[in-house]
């Protein structure tokens, strides 16, 4: 495990741990004090930080521990002497007890050749949780199935611990567009999406739904998303498809639909909601902040011209003689050209 420090002003820290803890690929932060390497330094950082610890949270005060981390091994002292000396500096300066087994206060000193820090931690937050490796293993988009069709793009630049990076395509009535640009601002600052591809999908899918049986409609629909996700891929370089599908949330997606929809691309699919529950998709879409933005009633092109009854396990004979009466490639290659790039 590596770890990195960012300087900012204290009045911006409460704001820098904010936004530290939507980057994919810390696992932890800590707010903490930059200090000399100096032990007389550690000792009076370790009881400032300690008092305002506890004047935060007086409960605190019902003990503490030391819990130095010496990977500078150039430093003087042992990090047993460091724990001496610093527990003893806030023992004397603010009469908590120690308690090296269950401490209600931790005061956590780093020292490596970097650079020095001093900060706390409490029992039930000891380090204050960030991401954590890959960002593609949560789901770009997703609150409500509306949203699901529109396809997400990894890159292959740099593979590494954070994930890929992604470009988001959505492909909307132009009624819609303006969910897809709050979607894709909020999915910004998670670092999930940089680059927002904004596609009209209603004419396509008007002459789609009137190609084969009704019940067809919604893996043709699907399977003209996956067209033109593909061509914005190679386009972009990017080396996946990443959709909201779910298996069985709604009737049309079946593992059959699901073989018969991805075959349509060449690129891989990636489905990271796949095998979760409504609850789990709301309760991340909340926590992600994209709940209430797809919340919003419009009619998208996922609710669109959407049959009674859809295929549950359509035949992709059926579905192919179906495409045969359009010109599926153009199509897409329209809307793909057509499409509008948006920076977020």
């Amino acid at each position: 495990m590596v770890a990195w420090w960012w300087c900012v002003a204290d009045q911006a820290r409460a704001e820098a741990c904010s936004r530290l803890e939507r980057v994919f690929g810390l696992v932890s932060i800590s707010p903490a004090v930059n200090i000399a390497p100096d032990i007389d330094a550690i000792c009076a950082a370790a009881v400032l930080e300690a008092q305002a610890a506890v004047e935060r949270d007086p409960a605190l005060r019902r003990s503490f521990k030391i819990e130095p981390h010496r990977s500078n091994k150039q430093f003087p002292l042992q990090s047993y002497e460091i724990a001496c000396r610093a527990g003893d500096a806030v023992s004397a300066a603010t009469g908590i007890p120690v308690d090296v087994h269950q401490p209600a206060l931790r005061v956590g000193i780093e020292i490596s050749t970097q650079a020095t820090h001093v900060f706390c931690r409490t029992p039930t937050s000891a380090r204050r949780p960030a991401r954590g490796s890959l960002g593609t293993r949560h789901p770009p988009a997703l609150g409500r199935d509306r949203f699901a069709g529109g396809g997400m793009a990894g890159s292959q630049a740099r593979p590494s611990a954070r994930g890929a990076h992604l470009p988001l395509a959505a492909l909307y009535r132009r009624e819609g567009e303006r969910q897809g640009h709050c979607i894709g601002r909020q999915l910004a600052r998670w670092q999930a999406v940089s680059i927002l591809w904004i596609a009209g999908f209603t004419e396509t899918q008007k002459r789609l739904r009137a190609a084969g049986r009704p019940e067809l409609a919604v893996v043709l629909y699907r399977r003209m998303m996956v067209r033109v996700a593909d061509l914005l891929c190679e386009r972009t370089h990017c080396g996946a498809i990443v959709t909201g599908e779910n298996l069985g949330q709604v009737a049309s997606q079946t593992l059959t639909n699901m073989r018969n929809i991805e075959v349509a691309g060449r690129h891989l699919i990636l489905r990271p909601l796949l095998t979760y529950d409504k609850v789990e998709t709301t309760a991340l879409a909340r926590r992600i902040g994209t709940y209430d933005i797809s919340a919003l009633p419009f009619e998208d092109c996922c609710s669109l011209f959407v049959p009674a009854h859809p295929a549950t396990a359509a035949k992709l004979a059926d579905v192919e003689r179906a495409e045969a009466t359009l010109d599926v490639a153009k199509e897409a290659a329209d809307m793909a050209e057509q499409a509008e790039r948006i920076v977020l």
